[in-house]
């Protein structure tokens, strides 16, 4: 049994689950438009669509074609589902489309939505997504708040959050921020904050999280329905909106039903992305009633697993946030880095390949408790294109899966690293070591004519980690915590930080990291960094910086 289990912690940690493909994106161009009564194609704004992988792996992606029927998605080579979230209702009829699609690395892909491949239904088959009156259109309702939307990054979940109190109060779901006590909180593309959690309440499932002041001066909160106002009444199927921050993309609203009444929440049919729940949501009329939420262990791949916490208990939370203000600091309004906003040359990536230049396995170096591996974009790139090292994918050795493993299981946040942002991760991973008392048993055993394998246990959980640039200390765009479930009450945890492309090079002199446990938590596990690692990252950059001049 005990041989099983640190099988399964090494599986959990090191197994392919084939996330990212390692091969370039290319870019899906959708148009979808029918044909009016005189016979002239008109374009279809503001159709949902649903991209998902097949075989599904994860929730599907929601996007929204713009003013004239057309979207761009950006998309891993692979076998895509393309369908519409709603049919959308025409001159008496109900259109929805389904539709297969391939991506090929490198080549953009074309796929026009019309009549012709359409599904036809009934018009009373399924509420429209389009042709409501201005006045009860919910989604015309809620365009004010976009800007009072905002993503909320903690070390091992991302989420969307809003502004309830102009002192600087952001709400949001409890699974959001997890156990974390500071946050980042991103207002808009270009700026990020630190932000203090006031309030993390598990049996309302409501944070609230606090951030300067000063940064939200021109955003106006939500107004919430708190007593002694009465709360909006909500029935089963009626319509309802909500508003995420997504990924890498804008604000953006996504409509449902009320599927389910509870008592202090409401089953929905709503279709989130990664890091959407959190976010307001609200009936037909734009008033506020609850915030979504997730479960932390729902399945991925589900699509209506999202619930609504009713707004009375954003209240209560509020209340008590608001209680701890006077004698709590804001946090300051340090500007935090930023994802960089141009993606990295997927030509340059292709060329590497074809070269066979570049290492297809991380650098990896270690401190005495870890094992640190500097992960960029072209190493997991030219890892997968590698079908050499034992016959190809399939059929690789163990070793091999496992160098493999550390490049594409990304745990909560394979989501976040789908596309091979242009960043540079650097992986603190727990080392194994076997304890006196075990080795004892073993070497008993050994006597007796039993060979047992090694009986290995992690040393330590990582905490947390400082990298510095010279004598110059280099701030993640985020310090993630990827965790790995052992059992029911204990968990593996390795750091899993993501650095700016440009954050460590030949300008630094020499890069220092220094890496703290849960064991010692105040004693500092300081390597340095071989100058050859540190040039090799250097090199890995080089396209990208290249092709932003």
């Amino acid at each position: 049994m005990t041989t099983m289990r640190h099988a399964w912690i090494l599986a959990a940690l090191l197994a392919v689950p084939g996330v990212l493909s390692g091969q370039a994106p290319s870019v899906l161009h959708v148009t979808v438009t029918l044909l009016d009564a005189a016979q002239a194609s008109t374009p279809v704004p503001r159709h949902a669509l649903l991209i998902s992988d097949n075989p599904a792996t994860r929730a599907p992606r929601r996007v929204l074609t713009a003013a004239d029927g057309t979207v761009d998605i950006t998309l891993q080579p692979g076998s895509y589902t393309v369908e519409s979230d709603r049919p959308v209702t025409f001159l008496g009829k109900a259109y929805q489309w389904t539709e297969i699609v391939e991506i090929v690395a490198g080549r953009d892909a074309t796929l026009a939505l019309s009549a012709q491949n359409a599904e036809v239904l009934s018009s009373t088959a399924s509420p429209p997504d389009t042709g409501a009156a201005p006045g009860r259109d919910p989604v015309s309702q809620v365009g004010r708040w976009q800007e009072s939307i905002v993503g909320v990054w903690s070390p091992t979940s991302l989420a969307s959050g809003f502004l309830v109190d102009p002192r600087g109060l952001i709400a949001t779901h409890r699974g959001g921020v997890g156990r974390a006590t500071s946050v980042e909180v991103q207002v808009s593309p270009t700026v990020k904050v630190p932000g203090r959690v006031l309030v993390s309440d598990v049996s309302r499932d409501v944070a609230i999280v606090s951030i300067d002041p000063g940064v939200v001066t021109a955003r106006a909160p939500l107004p919430l329905p708190c007593p002694p106002v009465a709360a909006p009444s909500l029935d089963d199927g009626q319509e309802i909106v909500t508003m995420v921050s997504s990924l890498r993309g804008p604000v953006e609203p996504i409509e449902g039903e009320v599927t389910g009444l509870r008592p202090r929440a409401v089953e929905t049919d709503f279709r989130i992305a990664f890091g959407g729940a959190g976010g307001p949501a609200f009936n037909e009329k734009g008033d506020v009633v609850g915030l979504t939420s997730v479960q932390p262990d729902a399945d991925p791949r589900q699509r209506s697993d999202v619930s609504v916490v009713r707004v009375g208990l954003i209240c209560e939370a509020v209340s008590a946030a608001q209680a701890k203000l006077p004698g709590t600091a804001a946090p300051p309004p340090t500007a935090l880095p930023v994802e960089p906003s141009r993606p990295y040359p997927s030509a340059a990536l292709e060329a590497a390949a074809r070269s066979g230049t570049g290492a297809a396995t991380p650098a990896v170096v270690s401190s005495s408790d870890f094992d640190v591996a500097f992960i960029t974009p072209p190493t997991v790139y030219r890892a997968q294109q590698r079908t050499d090292w034992t016959g190809g994918p399939g059929a690789r050795s163990p070793e091999v899966e496992a160098r493999i493993g550390q490049l594409t299981e990304f745990g909560a946040w394979a989501e976040y690293f789908a596309d091979l942002p242009p960043v540079l991760v650097v992986r603190v991973t727990p080392k194994m070591v076997e304890g006196f008392w075990k080795r004892l048993a073993r070497e008993a055993a050994r006597t007796q004519g039993a060979a047992l394998p090694a009986f290995k246990d992690f040393k330590t959980d990582f905490l947390r980690m400082r990298a510095s640039c010279g004598s110059v200390e280099v701030a993640p765009i985020h310090p993630f915590v990827l965790e790995h479930p052992v059992s029911e009450n204990d968990v593996i945890r390795e750091g899993l930080h993501v650095f700016d492309p440009n954050a460590f090079g030949p300008h630094c002199g020499n890069v220092t990291l220094s890496l703290y446990s849960e064991k010692a938590p105040e004693k500092a596990d300081t390597i340095a960094i071989d100058p050859k690692v540190i040039d090799r990252i250097w090199q890995d950059f080089a396209p990208y910086r290249t092709s932003g001049r």
